[in-house]
């Protein structure tokens, strides 16, 4: 990606673009935040530049001269995430051959970014604030302290508050980490910035494709701005990628968009939905329907989808209580826990 003084955008910092009130905020915000030790927590759809962020906040720290150490917490289970995080000791579980460092020593004089916050363990999430408080940990299998110095920067894609209510994420935690926020909006809500990003992924992509560089057609332009973006700047960047791949002039015509971006198929269900609940459910209905239209029985295979979804969701916040969870719900206790063995959910409850 392109750096701020490519641009020509003076506000702006390397590796983002953009030129809208909502992303000069970012550009500032990052900047006043980066010479302390300060936790960062950045909010933001999926594809909308916070690791970006996270770098940017770490390369105009004291601490640029320091590892920057990325961690995407939602890719890993829970044992093998508490063995990345904070390393583990020869003999500490059946794989673990020999002493392993974990990405917390690796980041000592820099900062690690921990990805995806909001998929850490509850029990996890303990070990976690006991870093933000203390500054020590032990490795995983040891009693041996360890203690750290390095910066925390941690980004979601989910609402936290919203976590904490299902009970999901640790509240003392919340709290540790949302010393300075930093909301990346999505692009639809900087559709002025779409323009240059553009231009500039065509120019990218067409220096890599050994091609001059395209035209962009007005109703480009017009049909990108009108978009809604689910998959944000990651997903104009994929459809400039495509367009120089299928260019067959020296203009970036409308029609070498895929066909929902210019309005002719219905956008993927994603994250970006409007008309709540309702209209969730009936999109949820429509796509069911479609994926079970050979079924006998469809109506017990999409039932089924929202039934599991609902005693799985209901168990976590009860913290797999389930005496709890059926209270909840308005339903017996053994109707639960039949349905409980019947969708393979008893590694949820207790």
């Amino acid at each position: 990606m392109t750096t701020a003084s490519d641009s020509g955008q003076a506000d702006s910092i390397d590796g983002m673009i953009g030129s809208s009130p909502a992303m000069r905020e970012v550009f500032e915000l990052s900047r006043l935040v980066a010479p302390a030790s300060t936790t960062v927590l950045l909010t933001g759809e999926t594809g909308t530049g916070k690791e970006l962020i996270a770098r940017a906040v770490h390369e105009l720290s004291p601490r640029a001269s320091g590892p920057f150490v990325r961690v995407n917490c939602g890719a890993l289970s829970e044992s093998l995430l508490e063995s990345e995080l904070f390393g583990h000791v020869k003999g500490a579980f059946t794989s673990a051959n020999e002493n392993r460092t974990g990405r917390f020593e690796a980041a000592h004089g820099g900062t690690i970014f921990l990805d995806e916050i909001n998929s850490v363990s509850y029990t996890l999430q303990v070990k976690l604030l006991r870093v933000l408080q203390e500054q020590e940990f032990e490795r995983v299998g040891d009693t041996k302290t360890i203690r750290v110095d390095c910066r925390i920067v941690a980004a979601t894609n989910r609402d936290l508050l919203d976590e904490i209510e299902a009970g999901r994420f640790r509240e003392d935690l919340y709290y540790r980490l949302n010393v300075v926020p930093i909301y990346l909006p999505p692009l639809r809500e900087r559709s002025d910035d779409i323009p240059v990003l553009i231009e500039h992924f065509v120019q990218i992509y067409a220096k890599i494709n050994r091609r001059p560089v395209p035209t962009i057609a007005k109703e480009t332009i017009e049909a990108l701005k009108s978009y809604s973006w689910p998959g944000n700047v990651r997903e104009l960047q994929n459809y400039a990628e495509r367009a120089l791949v299928l260019l067959r002039n020296g203009e970036f015509t409308v029609d070498l968009l895929p066909p929902h971006v210019r309005g002719l198929a219905p956008v993927r269900i994603g994250r970006h939905r409007t008309g709540g609940a309702e209209k969730t459910a009936e999109e949820l209905v429509t796509l069911g329907l479609t994926e079970y239209a050979d079924e006998s029985k469809p109506f017990e295979k999409v039932m089924g989808l929202v039934e599991r979804q609902l005693l799985s969701q209901m168990l976590r916040q009860c913290q797999g209580v389930q005496i709890k969870a059926a209270e909840r719900l308005g339903i017996n206790r053994n109707t639960l826990h039949k349905k409980v063995t019947e969708y393979g959910l008893d590694s949820e409850s207790r």
